[in-house]
């Protein structure tokens, strides 16, 4: 039996909220790298987020078939936000 899970933006490094240099501004979703069907590995980009100082490579949590996405380049978005549903394979 295959397991689907919701992928999330990852929660922001806590050292934005006090310095404010890399995160400054919104985040948005700079580059999507996977399309629905592709299958990826632990640890490949799917997305690459952009804070207007700093790009951010998101990475395959698990290896899996990405089965739907939710952004596109140029989305605003914010933390622990489901960007794709990624179905799992066995590692």
């Amino acid at each position: 039996m295959s397991k689907i899970i919701d992928v999330l933006i990852p929660k922001y490094p806590e050292c934005w909220k006090s310095c404010g240099n890399c995160g400054a501004g919104e985040i948005t979703v700079d580059d999507v790298l996977v399309l629905p069907g592709d299958t990826v590995k632990r640890d490949d980009t799917l997305i690459v987020l952009e804070t207007g100082k700093v790009a951010l490579d998101i990475p395959a949590p698990q290896s899996g078939t990405v089965i739907e996405l939710f952004v596109a380049p140029g989305d605003t978005v914010v933390e622990r936000q489901v960007y794709l549903t990624l179905e799992l394979h066995q590692d």
